[in-house]
């Protein structure tokens, strides 16, 4: 009888899902996250979920990992000591970048300093022409000594960048022969590897991004394997990508970069399995933990994915702020929006909310662990919407009086308020923000949200979702069985999968469709090949092919899905109607007698996604017997306090219904429903409310 577990390290807390594959049973937990020693929560956290689930750790399958370590040391520039070796005359293409400012009107503006410094920035001699071709072949000698440099300098890593080697990798890979001949212990990557395709800039920043944080990546993995197999779990280590898919160790090692966004990913993904398995059309996913927020958008039952993103913003609102890494990403806005977002008053006298996190250590000044600022957890505690007895099931009791004095010294002394009053600005300004961040994602992808039911999750979402659904009018709120551990349900949910890329620009009127096919068959081969090495049966292999095109002219390019089966001049109308459709989806027109070109081909192979169900087992009762005890909350709708009713989560078995105020409890996480609401339970025992 096998169980598969999921894992999702979070900036406060660990979330943890076991499933029984033969009952379908799910257990979820949630620990506080260990930032000092991250596998070392992972080892708790399995072993009392697997204590409480009455599991033995030999039946473990598959483990299934989500994390935010390489993010967190690209932001903290706790990576390795990266090197970068460029085709000689580009030595300062990193740290020009695109030449843009992310604020056109900060005359003082800093830019995100590259991750390579320019002492450990070499050129070597050699230079390819845009068609790949060889106008100066390498310097070895020269390279050579370039390479014990930057040895002699102290270099653990190297990423290599140059010049059109995406089109031929030749150069770099005999680069990469070097450094390995010179220095065996020297971590390389080599661009032609982790990003081929055009852009220079990308090309280098993901490069140097992926060496850096490739080091500790691999010390972790192999710690955590380490412990697993400690733990006595004989399951494949499986490690989820930015992108959706999931890989294993030696690719995660290999390209780390890949793993920037595992954590965030994975409730997309749990939002997107609810969509499908609802038949709705549309959601928005809300995932609020304890230190940011995140919205996606997910249309036809998937998330939209972006393939180029930003990590350690200097301003996190604002575009080019950060250093760009170009690998597929489920794309979301991220909001510096959790229950441990800090409160302030600032210079101006206004309240602030974030981006400041007191994180898992030293936390909520509630939690009683050293933190003295107050967070929303602390806001959320004081307005009666969390039970300071039930907090994660009764595990870690809060501290009400330790709030109390937080918020009032920080907050309702400076503004002359009473303590509810700054209690609820807490909670409004932060439901402020996230709404705003969602609408402006919504608009920039051409989307009205007011069409899209919200979807909460995460240990605050479902605490929040009433006052953000209200704001961004949504038509109603879906609250999930087991919604604070459900990034790490969406971990199980995930298929095994691979991207590639190859850069040939072509336009559509005169493409070469046979070169086109071969450049295809390569891509499908190598991903049905990496699938079959790890299991998968070769006939199960689906395949999904992506052209990015534009106008000519134009300088960025609109993703169109390329039709089934070999391509040829017989293709370009079905071609063309599919990118004409995605360009009028973002820009609501097309230019008139314009040529099409394409620029990057992709392929995704992936493994059948695995058969999961919503729903945690049987469950009986009625909204009468549900109700456990009755609090005060605050609702501003009713002008006050009013005293609600607390629903036990696990008693609303499927078609129990009740009205608004209510307040719904469960182990990892509490929801909070307002007045007016009629909220019904489905078959799949997701809470669907419907707002007045």
């Amino acid at each position: 009888m096998p169980a598969r577990l999921g894992v999702d390290i979070g900036g406060t807390f660990t979330d943890l899902v076991v499933v029984d594959e033969t009952t379908g049973a799910i257990r979820v937990g949630k620990v506080l996250t260990t930032p000092k020693d991250p596998a070392h929560g992972v080892e708790q956290g399995i072993q009392s979920l697997l204590d409480e689930a009455r599991v033995d750790p030999g039946r473990v399958r598959a483990v299934v990992h989500g994390t935010t370590l390489a993010t967190n040391a690209l932001i903290e520039r706790k990576g390795a000591r990266t090197a970068l070796l460029t085709t000689e005359g580009f030595r300062d293409a990193l740290e020009i970048g695109r030449e843009g400012r992310y604020d056109m009107y900060d005359l003082f503006i800093d830019p995100p300093p590259p991750l390579v410094p320019r002492h450990l920035r070499r050129e070597v001699p050699e230079r390819l022409l845009p068609d790949g071709s060889v106008l100066r072949p390498l310097d070895e000698a020269a390279a050579r000594r370039v390479i014990a440099g930057l040895i002699d300098d102290g270099a653990e890593a190297v990423a290599i960048c140059l010049l059109h080697a995406y089109l031929n990798p030749v150069h770099e890979r005999r680069l990469a022969e070097l450094v390995r001949e010179a220095a065996p212990h020297v971590l390389v990557s080599c661009a032609s590897d982790v990003v081929p395709e055009i852009r220079e800039y990308e090309r280098a920043s993901t490069t140097s991004a992926n060496v850096y944080v490739a080091p500790l990546m691999g010390r972790y993995l192999e710690d955590l394997e380490r412990r697993l197999a400690g733990l006595g779990v004989p399951g494949q280590l499986y490690v989820m990508q930015s992108s959706g898919g999931i890989a294993l160790p030696p690719l995660a090692r290999r390209l780390p970069i890949r793993l920037v966004e595992s954590g965030p990913a994975a409730g997309a993904l749990a939002a997107a399995q609810a969509a499908r398995e609802r038949g709705d059309a549309r959601l928005l996913s809300f995932d609020m933990g304890g230190t940011t927020a995140k919205a996606c958008v997910i249309d036809d039952g998937a998330p939209l994915v972006a393939r180029e993103f930003e990590v350690a913003r200097a301003d996190r609102f604002k575009k080019g702020s950060g250093l760009p890494i170009r690998v597929p990403v489920i794309e979301m806005i991220e909001i510096g929006a959790g229950g441990g977002s800090l409160a302030r008053v600032d210079r101006m006298g206004l309240l602030k909310v974030g981006p400041d996190s007191a994180g898992a250590d030293p936390g909520p000044a509630c939690y009683n662990l050293g933190g003295r600022q107050p967070t929303v957890t602390d806001a959320d505690l004081l307005l009666g919407y969390l039970d300071a007895e039930f907090f994660l099931g009764g595990r870690m009791r809060l501290d009400r009086a330790a709030a109390e004095r937080a918020v009032t010294e920080h907050v309702a002394r400076p503004l002359g308020l009473d303590v509810t009053t700054a209690a609820w600005g807490i909670h409004r300004v932060v439901n402020e923000n996230m709404a705003a961040a969602a609408r402006i994602h919504g608009i920039e992808r051409g989307r009205d949200l007011r069409a899209y039911p919200l979807f909460a999750f995460g240990g605050a979402g479902p605490v929040h979702c009433w006052q953000v659904a209200r704001i961004l009018k949504v038509p109603r709120i879906l609250l999930p069985f087991g919604a604070g551990a459900m990034s790490a349900w969406g971990l199980l949910a995930a298929p095994l999968a691979f991207d590639f890329v190859r850069t040939v620009r072509a336009r559509l009127d005169a493409a070469d469709w046979d070169a086109l096919n071969g450049l295809f068959a390569e891509m499908e081969d190598e991903g049905r090949e990496l699938l079959t090495r790890a299991g998968v049966a070769r006939d199960s292999v689906r395949v999904g092919r992506i052209a990015e095109m534009r106008y000519v002219g134009q300088g960025h390019e609109v993703e169109a899905r390329m039709p089934a089966g070999r391509l040829s001049a017989a293709s370009l109308p079905a071609i063309t109607t599919a990118f004409e459709e995605a360009y009028r989806a973002l820009y609501h027109r097309l230019p008139q007698g314009v040529p099409i070109e394409a620029l990057n081909w992709r392929v995704t192979v992936s493994a059948p996604p695995p058969v999961l169900a919503f729903g945690g087992g049987a469950a009986g009762g009625s909204a009468g017997t549900s109700v456990k005890t009755r609090r005060r909350a605050w609702f501003a709708e009713a002008n006050g306090w009013v005293d609600t009713p607390v629903y036990d989560r696990y008693t609303l078995g499927p078609g129990t219904t009740f009205d608004g105020p209510a307040i719904v409890e469960e182990r990892e996480s509490t929801a909070i429903i307002g007045p007016g609401a009629h909220c019904r339970v489905d078959d799949g025992r997701t809470i669907v409310v419907e707002l007045p």
